[in-house]
């Protein structure tokens, strides 16, 4: 019996545990993540919980790393996909744990670039109605006069989607004079189409306001204050502290883009022009490729490393509408403003989800992280997952991971059905270069 005693009270002093017992969502969410790592549909997950700024459900999840990169070259089969060579599961598994930290890809436009533009823009020092131009002098030509910060936050600059700017750069200046000189792939304003490039720009003008680099500006002025010491972007050379995640082994997702015209990407010009593939599991190294060779690992739409933890304290920044720790990071009117929708499914830098209430804002990555936040239920949550370790499908693909996000968001919020998705909208081919046709996800999102 005292066994018996013994063990409850450890359950309920556990991370999240009284509350996941009170609480019948965070057992339907905790069930739905585990299901999926006992499956074996993914390696491993961190799942962390916030209401009313406490934390109500922190657990992880399976293994850091399973398999490693084994042997072998990169090579398109008849069928197209890519594989990375042979792959072998590791002796000894990484366990995940709740500091271990994940490369957030595409979370990254919101928790490092979105902010710096907030900041920016909270001071005066900058309006998201200008045009880019006023920021990037050399940013003209092409109809790109007409382009502002607000065109490039909400995805409808007319720009690419994505190109792979490191068959043209091997450092930011250039990779940035590469991107500034593309031809438009549309219209300025004609729509939506989820753009790397954009947040590339971006990035750049956070740098030029601020008149630092984009990981120190955000270290100087968020990161450190708040006391995030899990979160920044990684350069060549840096040191990892601390358990990380594994992504891919390579890039060979990114090697099809190129070498497969049936994939949805398409190339003019020899696609043997450029072998710098990465031939190795990919461990705090940023995995999205143009970030790595052509920015240095600081780029404003991948590159940025963190935990659960360090997130949902971004996330409660916002809920909270720019204070925490006692101090006040931006002012509520600021907040209100970029996260308010401007069309659908998106605000300023930040999604808009069609499976929570009004008012809610998330982003994904497309290593298989994702933040959501739900200002009615104050609620914020972080799912963190490492799904390319386990390298992709029989078709080269990586398992979609969104399925379990709309189901964990769903049992939190008590939405118990989602609306449809919006069917994929086929693009047309821009003659740029490398262009998307839309059939494949990018590597970002």
């Amino acid at each position: 019996m005292s066994r018996i005693l013994i063990a409850a009270a450890v359950a309920l002093l556990a991370p999240g545990g009284a509350s996941a017992q009170a609480d019948p969502s965070l057992g339907r969410a905790d069930s739905l993540v585990t299901a999926w790592v006992s499956a074996g549909r993914i390696p491993g997950a961190v799942l962390l919980v916030l209401r009313d700024g406490r934390p109500v459900l922190e657990k992880a999840y399976g293994h850091a790393q399973l398999l490693e990169y084994a042997e072998g070259e990169y090579g398109a089969s008849q069928a197209g996909e890519s594989r990375a060579g042979a792959l072998r599961r590791l002796a000894q598994p990484v366990p995940m744990t709740l500091g271990t930290v994940f490369d957030l890809a595409s979370v990254t436009k919101v928790m490092a670039t979105t902010f710096g533009v907030m900041l920016l823009a909270d001071r005066g020092d900058l309006d998201v109605h200008d045009p880019v131009w006023r920021y990037l002098p050399d940013f003209h030509g092409g109809g790109k006069d007409g382009i502002t910060l607000r065109h490039l936050l909400t995805h409808r600059a007319g720009l690419e989607q994505w190109v792979p700017t490191f068959f043209h750069a091997s450092e930011a200046d250039a990779a940035y004079a590469y991107v500034r000189d593309l031809p438009l792939g549309w219209g300025v304003g004609e729509g939506r189409h989820y753009s790397d490039l954009g947040f590339m720009l971006l990035g750049r003008v956070v740098e030029r306001v601020a008149g630092k680099p984009l990981d120190a500006f955000l270290q100087d002025e968020l990161y450190g204050p708040l006391g995030l010491a899990h979160t920044g972007f990684r350069r060549p050379g840096a040191v990892a502290a601390g358990p990380v995640a594994a992504t891919s082994h390579g890039n060979p997702y990114e090697h099809r883009m190129v070498h497969d015209s049936t994939f949805g990407y398409l190339i003019r010009g020899d696609p043997h022009s450029w072998d710098g593939w990465r031939r190795y599991t990919l461990v705090g190294e940023v995995n999205d490729g143009n970030a790595w060779h052509a920015w240095g690992g600081v780029a404003g739409h991948a590159g940025l490393f963190s935990t659960a933890g360090d997130l949902s304290r971004l996330l409660q920044l916002l809920l909270d509408r720019g204070e925490g720790g006692g101090r006040r990071y931006l002012r509520p009117e600021t907040v209100d403003a970029f996260l308010a929708p401007v069309v659908e499914g998106q605000a300023l830098g930040w999604q808009i989800p069609g499976y929570a209430s009004p008012g809610s804002f998330t982003h994904t990555g497309f290593t298989g992280t994702w933040v959501l936040g739900v200002p009615s239920q104050h609620l914020a949550v972080v799912l963190l997952t490492n799904r390319q370790n386990l390298g992709g499908d029989e078709r080269g693909l990586y398992r979609d991971v969104g399925l379990l996000q709309r189901a964990v968001a769903r049992a939190l919020t008590g939405w118990e059905t989602a609306p449809a998705p919006t069917p994929r909208r086929r693009v047309s081919f821009r003659p740029s270069g490398f262009g998307r046709t839309g059939l494949a996800p990018g590597p970002s999102t």
